[in-house]
């Protein structure tokens, strides 16, 4: 008999390293109703927010490779294995991938009377004014943040970045001219895009989106080669047994391929939910490692102890 065979007999954890009531907690809910269906047990979510997720990936890391603890993950967790000099575990080898879950886009915004029209048309004003223009995001060392400084490289220009403690604060920071420019999840401002508060200029995948499908790509505005998409994906400690990681990734392929499920995480992101293999997962998470190190040496970010 294998262990998969028996497993789950008992409830399973499921952590993430954000603020309850945020993105990845909503997800997570999502994830573990879909799999508390599918395993027949409880599938508890537990924020263990602090350090860009690297307090609840340590935990995971540690935790007794059973299947009885999962991580979900976002993109910060390649990041981190790009800016910290040392982790408590390593992004990679600490963990059993599972799949991913989830992609989606960023997007460039402004206020409504900012003078720039386009993305093509803030490079400019930015050209003109280098180490004038500042952009705020959700954090110092977070997605939004580095695409930021992505477009800066990209586009030859040097805006200034200016942290926020999340979504919300940069958008009042940007609606009470605290910064003239922000980069921000597109679910979270598509109702101040649409309603003209805030004006998109660019998502940040090389596509549009969905949710704002009259904002242009960072592609359409000339800037080949820029992709920006934020992820989720699921984890579990090194040494968990490959048939429960098979159960595991199997299950979350099941949930994927649900209606209402795919809609609730495209609905929660405005982005695609798609899975992976364990595998294709691990590229991923290299790839992003080695991304975001080439962004964060070329802006001069200094890395974090």
């Amino acid at each position: 008999m294998t262990v998969a065979q028996t497993y789950p007999n008992r409830p399973i954890r499921l952590l993430h390293g954000f603020a309850a009531g945020g993105a990845a907690d909503t997800l997570a809910r999502i994830v573990s109703e879909g799999l508390s269906k599918r395993l027949g047990q409880p599938v508890i979510v537990e924020a263990k927010p602090g350090a860009g997720g690297n307090i609840a990936a340590a935990a995971v890391a540690n935790a007794a490779p059973d299947g009885y603890t999962l991580g979900l993950v976002t993109g910060a967790h390649a990041i981190s294995g790009a800016l910290y000099k040392t982790l408590a575990y390593h992004p990679t080898d600490s963990f059993e991938m599972v799949s991913t879950l989830v992609y989606y886009a960023l997007v460039v915004a402004v206020r409504a009377d900012h003078p720039a029209k386009t993305l093509p048309d803030l490079i400019a004003l930015a050209k003109q004014k280098p180490d004038e223009i500042s952009f705020g995001s959700v954090g110092f060392g977070s997605t939004h943040h580095l695409a930021g400084e992505l477009l800066n490289t990209t586009a030859g220009i040097k805006m200034v970045h200016v942290p926020y403690r999340g979504d919300a604060p940069s958008a009042t920071a940007l609606l009470g001219g605290e910064v003239p420019v922000i980069v921000g999840t597109t679910v979270l401002l598509a109702g101040q895009i649409e309603s003209g508060a805030i004006r998109g200029l660019a998502v940040t995948s090389p596509t549009r989106t969905g949710l704002l499908p009259n904002v242009p790509s960072v592609a359409e505005a000339g800037l080949e080669g820029y992709d920006v998409r934020t992820w989720a994906g699921l984890l579990a400690p090194k040494g968990t047994p490959a048939d429960i990681v098979t159960r595991l990734n199997r299950e979350v392929a099941s949930m994927l391929g649900d209606p209402a499920v795919k809609k609730a995480l495209e609905t929660a992101t405005g982005g695609e939910a798609r899975g992976s293999t364990s595998e294709d997962m691990r590229i991923l998470i290299r790839a992003e490692i080695a991304k975001w190190s080439k962004v964060i040496d070329e802006a001069k970010i200094p890395r974090i102890d």
